[in-house]
């Protein structure tokens, strides 16, 4: 294949209420350094994509408020390599767009989809995966997807089940179960036939329009519509028009768990997690002889176990016979939940938008 048929679209545009309050609408985590390296995890992700996808070929998919963060953090992407959504409807109108768009820039384009929430401990293993994923499409009709193994029972990712062998790398997709509970969990972790769904996809735009119109009634229509408009200057009042009609549903709802041609890459030598969650930050980040996480300037831990500490300023935080919590605090908002209650996050940022509005969202 050649690199001008490579493109990749970042899913850029999501809020990251879980990672509250350091995540706000106005800043949210795609544009944050949870790691300390210096860089974003926007930042982080484009940068592993260099030397394997034309920068001319990637594609940021955000949302209107976000466009500013994106051309600050990324100022090498120009607006025309922006696509920004009229309003939220999760990641299947998202792909659709993308997918059209870039299929009349080049209709033999094979593309990427990547969250930009991604942590990759291992970029060069990543970067091998990434070479295999391309290869495979340019001579399959399939849309593929990465599968990590399950190292534990994990009740905040998806699951993929495997079918049938195709070689040592790939084999089909038999199943997808979003975010199942515990007992499930443990029931597909012990059966040895379940992946973790990582969110990063594969798929020529050939291929991801045509199972669009097979599997997804609610979606696709609206966007088929706009053939010969795609890549014009009409484009962005089209989207305009018909975003507010479309079905807000994931992609792997639209079309994944339909389509019968969807295979798995297992990656599981990548060092993958999805920074989605204070717990998943925590699980990445190091830990001192107490099992805490400690991001603050100046923290002092008595008898505390397994806490994730992240704080801002020149402020001292003293933790005192506390385990298993999440601290974490903004300019106006200060966390303190269990961290078996990370889930409810979303719910209590609700709650305070509710109660002391949009100033805390």
């Amino acid at each position: 294949m050649t690199e001008k048929n490579r493109y990749c679209v970042i899913m850029c545009g999501g809020c990251g209420s879980r990672l509250w309050p350091k995540s706000r609408t106005q800043m949210p985590k795609q544009f944050i350094d949870f790691l300390g390296t210096g860089q974003s995890l926007l930042q982080l992700t484009v940068a592993r994509l260099k030397g394997i996808i034309p920068q001319e070929n990637i594609i940021m998919l955000t949302r209107s408020e976000y466009v500013d963060l994106v051309k600050e953090q990324v100022p090498e992407i120009t607006d025309s390599q922006i696509l920004c959504e009229p309003a939220h409807r999760r990641t299947g109108p998202g792909n659709a767009w993308a997918a059209y768009h870039i299929k009349a820039l080049n209709p033999d384009a094979k593309i990427m989809v990547a969250p930009c929430d991604n942590i990759i401990l291992r970029v060069d293993e990543f970067r091998e995966s990434v070479e295999k994923a391309f290869e495979f499409i340019e001579h399959h009709d399939t849309l593929l997807t990465f599968g990590v193994k399950p190292t534990h029972p994990e009740t905040r990712y998806g699951y993929i089940q495997q079918g049938r062998e195709i070689d040592s790398d790939f084999a089909m997709v038999k199943t997808f179960t979003e975010k199942p509970d515990l007992e499930l969990a443990k029931v597909f972790v012990d059966s040895g036939e379940f992946y973790w769904n990582t969110g990063i996809f594969f798929w020529s735009a050939t291929s991801i329009i045509k199972a669009l119109n097979d599997n997804a009634a609610k979606v696709s229509p609206k966007f088929r519509e706009g053939e010969g408009i795609y890549g014009t200057d009409k484009e962005e009042e089209f989207i305009k028009e018909i975003y507010s009609a479309s079905q807000s549903i994931s992609i792997d709802y639209a079309v994944l768990e339909k389509a019968d041609n969807v295979t798995v890459l297992r990656v599981d030598g990548i060092g993958w997690t999805d920074l989605g969650t204070w717990g998943s930050l925590y699980d990445v980040s190091p830990k001192n002889h107490d099992g805490n996480v400690l991001q603050g300037t100046k923290t002092m831990m008595m008898n505390s176990h397994n806490n994730i500490v992240s704080t801002q300023g020149d402020k001292l935080v003293v933790v005192s016979e506390l385990d298993d919590y999440i601290i974490a605090d903004s300019e106006n908002a200060l966390l303190i939940v269990p961290r078996s209650e990370e889930q409810k996050i979303r719910t209590y940022v609700r709650e305070v938008k509710a109660t002391y509005g949009d100033e805390y969202k």
